[in-house]
């Protein structure tokens, strides 16, 4: 009588064991974020926050940033090298004296481009300066976010191991407000140097945040899956629930017999 009441007590057990196991989500995304702080020499006041979220080789993004020039597109890119000091320049990276910190001068600190954080088309190095396909940064607030942008294992070890950055382009040395000037790209010299200089500039780390923040800092699992993770625990919490049941049932009809 012990034994076939102690095996149909097990039997519910193991079932509601399994059907928690499928509950269980997945392993999550590694989630990254980088506090965006104006570059050095640069003249831009303004910030921001990038998060980039890493599953596999495959990149989300999302950046928001404030204070930059209004209404002109802002190249943006995910900046890395194995040899770069994996940060942001600093006023010492001037190499030229001129003032003013280059593109080409950050490289050092944060690497080169990585990923071109375009709107749509193409994503690698290749569309580091194409100005047609980036954020214009209305009002001077740019928001963006775009997902599924492929990478190589090693940029997506980069990103997920805090040594690359984020990196906003695009300043007003001379308070015009438009790109303009006399001084050319160091990348491109038929753009103004104002076009490409470093604006803002962030090194991604691991985040425990899920979602990018929004009036307050918002603490979590450090993943991507939020909504479809709730279907999961509630699916869990059902099969508890069940469980319970099955083993009340099973009970009384062993204090029954």
């Amino acid at each position: 009588m012990r034994t076939r009441a102690r095996t149909a007590l097990a039997v519910p057990a193991l079932s509601l064991a399994a059907a928690l196991a499928v509950a269980a989500p997945a392993a999550a995304a590694d989630t990254t974020q980088g506090e965006l702080s104006p570059v050095p020499l640069n003249g831009v006041e303004g910030g921001g926050t990038a998060m980039v979220w890493v599953d596999g080789t495959t990149l989300n993004v999302e950046i928001e940033a404030t204070g930059l020039l209004p209404d002109s597109p802002h190249a943006a890119h995910v900046h890395f090298a194995p040899d770069a000091r994996h940060e942001c320049p600093a006023a010492s990276d001037d190499a030229d004296g001129s003032g003013t910190l280059t593109t080409s001068e950050g490289v050092p600190a944060y690497g080169s481009v990585q990923v071109s954080l375009t709107t749509e088309g193409d994503t690698s190095a290749d569309s580091a300066l194409a100005v047609d396909r980036f954020g214009t940064a209305p009002g001077g607030n740019l928001m963006y976010e775009r997902g599924s942008i492929e990478v190589s294992q090693e940029v997506a070890d980069a990103i997920a191991g805090g040594q690359a950055a984020v990196v906003l382009h695009g300043v007003d040395h001379d308070g015009s407000g438009a790109y303009d000037g006399d001084t050319m790209s160091d990348l491109d010299p038929s753009l103004p140097a104002e076009a490409t200089d470093p604006a803002l500039c962030g090194i991604m780390t691991v985040s425990q945040m899920s979602e990018m923040p929004q009036g307050g800092v918002q603490t979590g699992t450090g993943s991507t899956a939020g909504v479809e993770n709730a279907g999961l625990i509630v699916g869990g919490a059902a099969a508890l629930l069940a469980g319970g049941a099955l083993v009340l049932r099973r009970r009384r009809a062993v204090a029954q017999d």
